[in-house]
């Protein structure tokens, strides 16, 4: 472990051993957008060692079925979450095939073996030569053009008939780079020529404009740049409504989903210009031994979120290697960090999805929709941005394939997928014109949207989309790079695009999802304001918003222009690829609009359901001779909850104690111990045995599905004796 510490942030670099996301093998086939077959260089070397993931069985259908009725509004059990390990126990794999798993691979001459927290995936590491001859496969090196070399299987793999039964395949004998299906945030470096002073709002060529409209707020280098600031964004989709109430994320935790890493002091630097407090960032490695070198793109994401909700109680960064299954596998590492569940993930990255069916196959694809419903049945809003190449999401060495695509998991229909748009500001920051970013004359890049090829329509949107299929995003923001985001950043992809000045303005859809998560975080603190649960997994309130309240204002339509990169692509046709163009009301290129965030958490307020009423009272009893408290804790409808006692010394010195924490099934009470020490028992006897007054203070607390407090109740006083 390698702790940094940087003024008031409280960074610590932990590896985490994140449960893959998905199971599955493809053999070293053609990746998508490549000009040819990688090239066989021969045997795997024996003693390379392998980090393998085997997805378990589980009840997958189950589980999507729960997270489908807690995540979906006018259900009877909408907004009843339930904890990850109760999800784990429910819905994975069972106690026997655990236990059956790992001690077969123990036994098979793996280490590092273990099941991951959320019951869906068993982690091993093993050398090539004990991994070909348990899963019936030759392993060859290989190298695809430029990409570096790479392991694969050469046939398909089998599970051996000893774990038949209990897993499902086997993900980690292919250990290739996989193209991504999007871009990092793009520099607007300034190199663009012909670019217009604005655009219209009919336009329907391009979308940037030079230099930012509206009034810009900060210090004078980053005032220099041509990016909007933090004041004008925050103002133009009304985040500072909420936050002039002091609303500014506190006691959220927001969870950051990253390929490259990070300065502390670039984050400095830019709170210092705009005047910002920074949240706490803890950092966590999946599977990696070291942060990575910081980049643009957490750069980005880390101040986009600051400024959209400074006061968070803690912003936590897992990172990992831009493969697609070190990216994806990064999506279940919240999930698994103790008590550090997150109220919002944000991931500013994917896949394409005709790659991700290459790499993992459909049986993959179902192991990653399990691990991001589990995310939903929990309560946690998940993000993703949906790519910064239009409708064509593969990507090939020179830019998007000249094919339509979405990109992954973005199209999942567990994830708010986020589009972009350019805005015109008024002198007061309000929008005075939006269009759907597309920047393919100057730098081939535009909001991803389209058709999924994967999932079918979920329920939240029939009655908005009329095709069978999933389609993205669902919403939309800022993410042209001309103007662009204001960002300070010396990362060397920052100054190589920069010419060495910090202050440098950047875009893409890596920016809107962090935004709007980052708006979420000041909603659920909005509704937790008013006693209400959560957003959770917000899409069906979001389509139900916009079919039955669209003259509130939540969702701002963008008519204007398209994300179709087709007549710009190199070595392509030079036509339309026929998608997709803006239209009055939901559309494949901006979704429902881009969001007003106050009028949304008003919104939200009136229609999310009331969290428990929590109650506790003290039987009697003699806790130092018991060597506990007892509380009964009550509450008005299902619920989690613990009971938590300050216990004040008279002359000083006090001892705090806390019980676990307990799942109510219905309306109703439980008694629960708040178990000593032994350290603390003799405080409290040395007390007595002083005469001096020992007091206890009693509360419950109500708690959401992460572990975190939502509500107390009233405080119970008990005097402590002999």
């Amino acid at each position: 472990m390698v702790k940094h510490c940087w003024g008031r942030e409280r960074t610590v670099w932990v590896a985490v051993l994140a449960g893959a996301l998905f199971a599955g093998l493809a053999p070293a086939a053609q990746a998508v957008g490549s000009k040819s077959s990688p090239v066989r260089l021969g045997a795997a070397p024996a003693t390379q060692r392998l980090s393998l993931v085997l997805p378990l069985r589980a009840n997958l259908a189950g589980l999507e079925r729960f997270a489908a009725a807690v995540t979906t509004v006018g259900s009877p059990q909408y907004g009843q979450y339930e904890p990850i390990p109760v999800l784990a126990r429910r819905f994975g794999a069972s106690t026997a095939d655990r236990s059956r798993v790992v001690s077969f691979l123990h036994h098979s001459g793996a280490s590092s073996v273990r099941i991951d927290r959320t019951g869906l995936f068993a982690d091993a590491t093993m050398p090539v030569a004990s991994a070909q001859r348990l899963f019936g496969t030759t392993l060859a090196r290989f190298q695809a053009g430029r990409a570096s070399r790479f392991v694969a299987p050469t046939s398909s793999a089998r599970v051996p008939s000893a774990l038949g039964g209990a897993v499902t395949g086997v993900v980690g004998l292919d250990t290739r780079p996989v193209l991504s299906g999007q871009s990092a945030a793009t520099p607007a470096t300034g190199h663009f020529t012909n670019v217009p002073a604005t655009f219209s709002a009919d336009e329907n060529t391009y979308s940037g404009y030079q230099q930012r409209s509206g009034t810009g707020v900060g210090c004078a280098p980053a005032l220099a740049q041509r990016g909007f600031t933090p004041n004008q964004y925050l103002t133009a989709y009304d985040y500072s409504p909420l936050q002039s109430l002091g609303l500014t994320g506190q006691g959220e935790r927001v969870a950051l989903i990253e390929i490259d890493g990070y300065r502390y002091s670039d984050l400095v630097s830019f709170a210092q210009c705009f005047g910002l407090p920074i949240p706490a960032i803890s950092g966590f490695g999946v599977n990696l031994s070291h942060p990575l070198a910081p980049g643009g793109e957490s750069t980005l994401d880390l101040e986009a979120l600051d400024a959209a909700a400074p006061g968070l109680k803690e912003v936590d960064v897992y990172e990992s290697r831009d493969r697609a299954s070190d990216v994806l596998r990064s999506l279940t590492a919240p999930l698994q960090n103790g008590s550090r569940v997150p109220e919002v993930i944000s991931a500013s990255l994917g896949v394409c999805e005709p790659e991700l069916q290459l790499s993992i196959g459909s049986n993959g694809i179902r192991s990653a929709e399990a691990a991001l419903a589990l995310a939903a049945a929990s309560g946690i809003s998940v993000l993703s941005s949906s790519g910064d190449a239009g409708s064509s999401a593969c990507i090939g060495r020179a830019g998007p394939i000249d094919a339509l695509a979405v990109s992954y998991p973005a199209s999942s229909p567990w994830v708010t997928g986020v589009g972009g748009t350019n805005v015109e500001l008024n002198a007061a920051n309000q929008i005075s014109a939006q269009i759907v970013w597309n920047d393919g004359p100057y730098d081939l890049a535009a909001g991803g949207g389209g058709v999924s090829r994967l999932f079918a329509r979920p329920g939240y949107q029939k009655g908005t989309v009329p095709i069978s299929h999933r389609t993205v995003p669902d919403v939309s923001m800022l993410a042209d790079v001309l103007p662009g985001y204001d960002i300070y950043c010396t990362a060397s992809d920052c100054a190589k695009a920069s010419a060495g000045n910090p202050w440098i303005a950047v875009g893409g859809t890596s920016a809107a999802a962090p935004l709007l998560a980052g708006g979420f975080a000041l909603v659920d603190q909005t509704l937790q304001a008013h006693q209400k649960q959560n957003l959770g997994g917000a899409n069906s309130l979001l389509y139900r918003i916009a079919r039955q309240d669209a003259t509130a204002g939540v969702f701002s339509d963008v008519t204007g222009s398209d994300n179709d990169l087709g007549p710009y692509l190199l070595g392509g046709n030079h036509r339309s690829l026929g998608c997709c163009s803006a239209t009055p009301g939901y559309d494949m290129a901006t979704g429902l609009g881009s969001v007003d965030l106050a009028k949304l958490a008003v919104l939200a307020t009136a229609t999310q359901p009331a969290i428990a009423a929590i109650g506790l009272t003290l039987p009697g009893q003699r806790p130092v001779a018991q060597s506990h408290l007892l509380a009964r804790v009550s509450c008005s409808r299902r619920c989690i909850v613990q009971a938590t006692a300050e216990i004040a010394i008279a002359g000083g010195g006090a001892v705090n104690v806390r019980s676990s924490r307990h799942l109510l099934l219905k309306k109703g009470s439980r008694t629960v111990q708040l178990a000593f020490s032994g350290t603390q028992l003799s405080t409290l006897r040395s007390a007595l045995r002083g005469h001096r007054v020992v007091t206890a203070h009693v509360f419950g607390e109500l708690l959401d599905s992460g572990g975190n407090v939502e509500a107390t109740s009233a405080v119970q006083t008990l005097r402590i004796r002999k």
